[in-house]
């Protein structure tokens, strides 16, 4: 399989502190991974990591659910939504994006993210952050810097790590452990049409600060690169990658060499 990069990206890791308070003179963390593993890690490539998550990343699970399912596909007789006290799970949550896959060409696929990611925001929020974030180093610092602890419930433990873009060194990449998301869902064409490429664009173009995203499909890793303009799609090397043919429940026996979710 196609292993991803872009030399002008140089990753150096950087391990952040959490974030924590203090009661009573003993400190307690309040942005924690979820992961149930005993290593505390990711699982190894090709089994599904563990997680217990909490009562506020099912909220961001049921948000996010709750905006894609009204461009979702009918749930099938007999297939509900996992929900606890009104709320989705994980697996639900992945499951939304699958039925939004459905009959729908890969531009397609990026607008509905793109549509679902605007509701979120109150009327002018990307005018007012190109005011506040303005391509500078430190706003893709910043940004990086916030991708950690508010994004672990949807993609799984990360860390800031130091990128090298036009010869200048800054600590604006994350290093994703392993994505929850493509683990979930086992599928290429999710990645880089539910995830990758919207969110690319959606930096890029509506909040003015760039944002490229580089999947390893080997290890299921990927990196978030703040600063640096992503390649246009045809010039990507995810627009030749293949399906998982083991693991993919969205298109079982793929007659391609290349994941038909990114063709068209």
């Amino acid at each position: 399989m196609v292993v991803l990069s872009f030399q002008v990206v140089q990753l150096t890791p950087h391990h952040p502190q959490p974030v924590s308070l203090r009661r009573g003179g003993a400190r307690t963390n309040i942005i924690r991974c979820g992961i149930a593993e005993p290593s505390g890690e990711p699982a190894p490539f090709g089994e599904k990591t563990r997680y217990n998550d909490g009562v506020f990343a099912r909220v961001f699970m049921t948000l996010f659910a709750r905006k894609m399912e009204k461009f979702a596909k009918p749930v099938r007789k007999g297939e509900e939504n996992k929900k606890k006290e009104g709320l989705y799970d994980y697996e639900s949550f992945v499951d939304v994006s699958k039925r939004v896959m459905q009959s729908r060409s890969r531009v397609q696929q990026q607008q509905v993210v793109r549509e679902v990611l605007l509701s979120m925001l109150p009327p002018g929020a990307p005018a007012q952050f190109r005011k506040l974030f303005p391509p500078t180093k430190w706003a893709a610092e910043f940004n990086a810097a916030l991708t950690v602890p508010f994004f672990h419930w949807l993609v799984g433990p990360s860390e800031v790590v130091e990128v090298e873009i036009n010869g200048v060194k800054q600590k604006s990449g994350v290093h994703i452990k392993k994505c929850r998301y493509l683990e979930n869902s086992g599928c290429v064409g999710m990645c880089v049409n539910m995830c990758k490429t919207p969110t690319q664009d959606f930096f890029t173009n509506e909040f003015g600060l760039p944002l490229t995203m580089i999947p390893n499909f080997e290890d299921m890793s990927c990196e978030m690169v703040y600063g640096q303009a992503p390649p246009p799609f045809e010039e990507d090397p995810v627009s030749k990658q293949p399906c998982y043919a083991k693991i993919c429940s969205v298109v079982p026996q793929p007659s391609t060499s290349v994941c038909p979710k990114l063709q068209g």
